[in-house]
């Protein structure tokens, strides 16, 4: 369904053509305006717009981004598509769609630039994903060489994502996948780090403030290490989580951008976080684009 809003404008792109430089694999636009879901955790009353988002990105250094679905605005992705269409070159997106969405409306979001599906389980019931509905859905997403991206706290990742692994899929986790607190003692980021070692699950260091009181502390770190020792750079992402929902008073996108290098300090590492690995998942190529 399209959205009765007007489409983004394409931004005014910088001199010439942009070299993929860094990747930022997590970020939401919206309009505190668009419809709402009616099941929905919270509801922002402002606008995260492309423009402030584009300009985020150039004034970091980052050259592409992976816009995702915000949850309160349900399976209506009209808008991101919008955003999406109006910069091919510089943006991907991951949409949220109804189990038994047919498989010729996902090719339509394949060409419009998604490249996954969340299943954002925060506060919801878990869904039952042996159910033939949500089989096909992943044979559409295996068919399609998209990924399966999760949000659920960590006592519930095994649940969610082994069977998303079992139907051959990829799977991305949110977050760190938003570990208890101790890592060491949560057995569902346990799994995790299994997970990141079997070759088709990768992680997004993001939004450590959804877990952490100290986002660039000691236990953060272990996690990042502990991920970066099993899976190696090839299976972590860096997302900023702009524009940081419910967390805006507390934290911005410079603080993002500069959490990575605490929790990842080797430069080498950093590179393929930031640039190999989220251009081979997402798609991007790495010869200069435009916006």
């Amino acid at each position: 369904m399209l959205s009765s809003h007007p489409l983004p404008q394409r931004s005014t792109p910088r001199s010439g053509p942009q070299a993929l430089r860094a990747v930022d694999s997590h970020a939401h636009v919206f309009l505190g305006s668009l419809p709402l879901a009616p099941e929905r955790r919270h509801a922002p009353d402002y606008d995260a717009t492309p423009g402030e988002y584009l300009g985020l990105l150039d004034a970091h250094d980052v050259s592409h981004g992976v816009l995702v679905q915000p949850s309160f605005l349900g399976t209506d992705n009209s808008y991101m598509l919008g955003v999406l269409r109006a910069h091919p070159g510089r943006l991907r997106g991951v949409a949220v769609v109804e189990p038994a969405t047919p498989f010729d409306e996902l090719r339509v979001l394949a060409d419009a630039g998604i490249r996954g599906l969340r299943l954002n389980l925060v506060g919801l019931p878990m869904p039952d994903l042996s159910r033939p509905v949500w089989q096909t859905l992943l044979q559409h997403v295996r068919a399609l060489d998209w990924h399966v991206e999760l949000h659920r706290p960590s006592q519930d990742l095994a649940a969610a994502g082994q069977p998303v692994l079992d139907a051959g899929c990829k799977l991305v986790v949110d977050h760190f996948g938003r570990p208890g607190g101790n890592t060491a003692a949560d057995s569902g980021f346990g799994w995790l780090v299994r997970a990141a070692a079997g070759g088709r699950t990768w992680v997004k260091l993001s939004a450590g403030y959804r877990t952490w009181r100290d986002p660039l502390g000691a236990e953060a770190c272990r996690a990042a290490a502990s991920l970066l020792d099993a899976g190696g750079p090839q299976r972590l992402l860096w997302g900023s989580d702009w524009p940081h929902t419910q967390h805006r008073e507390h934290t911005g996108y410079a603080h993002t951008r500069t959490a990575l290098n605490h929790w990842i300090p080797d430069a080498d590492a950093r590179r393929c976080i930031l640039v190999d690995t989220p251009a081979a998942l997402f798609g991007f190529s790495k010869e200069t684009t435009t916006s």
